[in-house]
């Protein structure tokens, strides 16, 4: 930090195995990548290539090179897993992971239909190769899945082998944990915990006020997902209790100690 400041939460150190943030790179090019991690790098823990956007993205290879060589791991959306997926193509998603040199993959049904069991299968065979972060919920607003299924669907994954399990709530954060006006579910949010360590969920909240909430709810150190790079730094300073949203909610929190 450039200068001193008194109880100020105190935030994990990468790499970290919670108080992480995922970020989400939609199309950067080489050079706003460079400039995204001289700014930002320190707070970033993983960075997500959206959706597919892998498949049209230019000079793949020296922009996955550009993350790893700040010691940022990088990883393909789950709608690129699901469209291999769907066209019966397991065996060659998994030779892509190995072309790129990508140590984390996303295993997702969010747009698919896709039998449990089924997907668990494919979380084990991953986890053999790369560390797998699954994706849980669904990205069609209409489909309310209730909170004990999320809560089976979660448990069931982690004993597959996934790492952590991801929260869906799309970039625009109104599907999955969220209302189709992005407030956040806050009852189903709340039964999940009650059986699965906050510290194996990621939650998707590319919404400021989302945000606030999860970190209200769960401290500085909560892992948040879906953050666009212009928010990564905003979002350290919410953690952090230096920006409006939540300045006295952590100054409340030491007066009380």
């Amino acid at each position: 930090m450039n200068y001193t400041l008194k109880n100020v939460p105190e935030r994990t150190i990468k790499p970290r195995q919670y108080g992480f943030t995922m970020a989400m790179d939609k199309g950067l090019s080489i050079r706003e990548a460079e400039d995204f991690i001289s700014i930002c790098g320190d707070y970033v823990d993983i960075v997500k290539f959206g959706w597919a956007t892998s498949y049209v993205t230019p000079n793949l290879k020296e922009k996955i090179k550009v993350y790893h060589d700040a010691g940022i791991p990088v990883y393909f959306g789950g709608t690129l897993f699901e469209a291999f997926i769907t066209r019966g193509q397991f065996d060659d998603y998994r030779k892509v992971l190995d072309k790129y040199d990508l140590q984390y993959a996303e295993v997702s049904d969010g747009s698919i239909e896709l039998d449990h069991d089924k997907k668990c299968d494919y979380i084990h065979k991953l986890s053999e190769q790369v560390t797998v972060l699954s994706e849980v919920g669904s990205k069609d607003e209409e489909k309310i899945i209730p909170p004990y299924q999320w809560i089976k669907l979660m448990q069931e994954e982690l004993d597959a082998g996934a790492w952590k399990v991801i929260g869906e709530a799309r970039e625009s954060g109104n599907v999955g944990l969220f209302r189709s006006t992005g407030e956040v579910r806050s009852g189903l949010v709340q039964e999940i915990l009650t059986k699965i360590p906050f510290e194996k969920i990621i939650w998707e909240a590319p919404q400021k006020a989302q945000q606030v909430w999860f970190i209200k709810l769960l401290g500085s150190n909560v892992n948040l997902g879906n953050i666009a790079p212009n928010e990564i730094i905003p979002l350290e300073t919410i953690r952090l209790g230096l920006r409006g949203d939540t300045f006295n909610h952590f100054l409340s929190l030491q007066n009380n100690l």
